[in-house]
This record gives C-alpha cells, structure tokens and sequence, in this order.
C-alpha cells in the first residue's frame, strides 16, 4: 500500500466508499485553488455555457453560477499534473492495482445558495466498462459541513443491484426512482464533509448523490475516474476527448477482464451529445 491503510482498503472493498479528512498537501491545494479561481473569472466574460465551462441557469456576468469544468486536465495544466500523477493517483493504485487508466475527469461546483441537488444514482452506468472496477476520487476544494450538500453514499450498495437509471417509461433519468430509493435502508447513508484537501472515493456501482447547497458558500468537488487496465469502456462517450480513456500507470491489458453481471446502458449520445448529469437528472434540452 502507498498511501492507504489496510484498513481503510477493507473499509472500501467492505462499504464502497472511502472519505480521508485533510488528505491533500496544503502546495497542492494551493496549486489547484488558483487553477479554479481562473476558470470563475474566465467564467465573468460568459452569458451561456462554454466548452470549457459549463453554467448552471441564471449564470451572468455579473453574477456567476458555475456548474462543472468537464476534463479539466485539458484545459489547465495543474489540473493536468493533479490527474495524471498527483497523490490521488496513489489512491487509485492501492485500490485497483499498479495498471491504472484515467477515463476523466470534471470539476463540480454546486453554487451557493441553491447549487443544485444530484438526485441518487450509480456511476457506471453513465459510462459502462467491462468490469466493475473504476471508483471516482473526489477532493473538497472548500470546507464542507451539513449545509453545503456533501456527497452521501449507501454505504455496501455497490454489492447490490444494479438499477436502470429509467423511469417506468423505459426513459433515461439517470437516478433511482422513489421506489428504488425506498428499497434502500436510510441507516446506511454516509456523509462524507470535512475540511478542504478532504478526499472522497466511491466505487462505480455505489448508490450516492448530494442535497442542495443551501450555505452562502460555493462546494468545488474536484473529480477523477479511474479504472483497471483491464477495464475497457464499452461506450464511445469520452472518444476524441482531451485526457480521457489514458493510462496513467502500467500496462494496458491486451484482453478485456469481463464481469459476470451485465451492466444497464445509458443511451446513445453519439447525436445528441452528453453534457452532464444535471442536464440528464432536470431533463435539460
């Protein structure tokens, strides 16, 4: 193990999740601090989203209301340092093994004073590999505490099912209905808040999502998906994109490693194209 105990490696093979208070170096946080503070900025000389960023509804100049920097490591090269060789990597390493792929990365905001819910969902089936390994590392760039809307985890889903992301019409929500949700036991909710530099990970097939920020204070999540070498993408969705589907560490594995339970797919976004979960969740155009 590099950075992890062995017993923070039971916890996340045991719950799916892991959240590691003041993990990051305090240069590192400085380094990614100043990274995010030139995207707001950029963000002030923008009425609508960008490639590079993207705005919650209500955004202006004059009052900006960021909502996610998808694939920051193409656009900032800290953000692209920070992905492709900074300490979460270590993380990922311990938990997946030395033949690592970054598949991508975003920066989520989650804007004071109403930043939007994500209703709760499971990853992988956004973007479906071969196996169930990939788990998304996530840093607090801010303090987090109950008001902001932290990330929750049902902590032991990932050894649950599987559910469609659809509502009974067979069309893409991307988040449990109500009842699926009601299938869930409230006990096993896990909060994961704490102060900036705080990591969070949680495993592909893990149930989470996050409340409203509701404080006067901006929640930036910064995150990295990760997956096995042996992991292979079964969507085209991140294909041609910047610092996407890149091994970061090892080897590539010439064969596939194939799970036994097949994995519910997303729809086919090679027309329309994917934005991000808000859109998929509030049904944006």
């Amino acid at each position: 193990m590099k950075v992890l105990t062995g017993e923070q490696y039971a916890q996340y093979e045991a719950e799916g999740y892991l959240c590691l208070p003041c993990f990051l170096s305090f240069e590192w946080l400085q380094r990614l601090g100043k990274a995010m503070d030139k995207f707001i900025e950029r963000s002030q000389s923008l009425n609508v989203s960008s490639a590079s960023i993207l705005v919650e509804p209500g955004h202006t100049p004059e009052s900006p209301r960021l909502r996610r920097i998808p694939q920051t490591g193409a656009f900032d090269p800290d953000f692209e340092a920070f992905g492709l060789n900074g300490p979460i990597v270590d993380i990922a390493e311990d938990l997946l093994g030395p033949d690592i792929r970054l598949h991508h990365s975003k920066l989520n905001f989650k804007w004071n004073d109403g930043g939007e819910e994500i209703k709760w969902h499971q990853d992988i089936q956004f973007w479906p590999h071969s196996n169930y390994s990939p788990l998304t590392i996530g840093v607090y760039l801010c303090d987090v505490d109950d008001e902001m809307g932290p990330m929750g985890v049902y902590a032991g889903s990932q050894m649950g099912t599987l559910f469609p992301l659809r509502n009974s019409d067979g069309e893409w929500t991307g988040s449990l209905s109500n009842d699926e949700i009601s299938s869930l036991s409230p006990e096993d909710i896990r909060w994961c808040k704490g102060p900036r530099g705080t990591v969070t990970v949680h495993n592909c097939r893990a149930v989470h999502g996050s409340e409203p920020n509701h404080s006067p204070r901006m929640r930036p999540l910064l995150l990295h998906t990760y997956a096995a070498g042996d992991a292979k993408p079964l969507t085209d969705i991140m294909n041609g994109i910047p610092f996407s589907n890149i091994m970061v560490r090892g080897q590539e594995a010439e064969q596939p490693r194939f799970a036994p339970e097949p994995c519910p797919m997303p729809p086919d976004w090679s027309k329309t194209g994917y934005s991000s979960i808000f859109a998929s969740q509030t049904k944006e155009p």
